[in-house]
């Protein structure tokens, strides 16, 4: 029972961890694109962020319908919406304990709480990044606004 749950988490957790890479770098990559612009400020800076964020949670949230679907297959849950729900508690390690699993298929929850903490985890520390360019990036900004009115004064 436990090498058939690994063989069938492992690369579920796989194909998770291509889709929160693909989402975190596009969302990455549009705030970084965000702000070059020549008239980034603050409020684009933000707007930026949270654009950045929406695309990762996307990802995030396929990959809970994507444990869900799995779910689902394996015959665990007659609903769908029932999977999912097992799914998002599962992925964000909320752990309610509402609904569970077939024995033979009980460690697929942790299997998936554990790859939901490092996806989220990604998440966040993609967004800090985010916000670490923006605020080095203002203050750059900063910087070349005080050099030039020196210029002039």
């Amino acid at each position: 029972m436990i090498f058939a749950n690994f063989a069938i988490g492992i690369p579920t957790m796989m194909l998770c961890l291509i889709l929160q890479v693909t989402f975190t770098y596009c969302g990455v990559r549009y705030a970084v694109r965000c702000a070059r612009a020549p008239d980034a400020g603050l409020l684009l800076g933000i707007r930026a962020l949270l654009i950045a964020m929406v695309i990762m949670m996307l990802g995030n949230f396929l990959q809970i319908m994507l444990w869900g679907a799995l779910f689902s297959s394996l015959g665990e849950f007659e609903e769908f919406y029932e999977a999912v729900y097992h799914s998002a508690v599962n992925f964000t390690s909320l752990g309610y304990g509402d609904v569970v699993m077939t024995k033979q298929r009980k460690l697929l929850g942790p299997l998936e709480a554990l790859n939901g903490v490092v996806m989220l985890g990604m998440s966040g520390a993609a967004l800090v990044t985010i916000l670490q360019h923006l605020t080095r990036r203002q203050m750059q900004a900063g910087k070349r606004q005080g050099q030039a009115a020196d210029d002039v004064g």
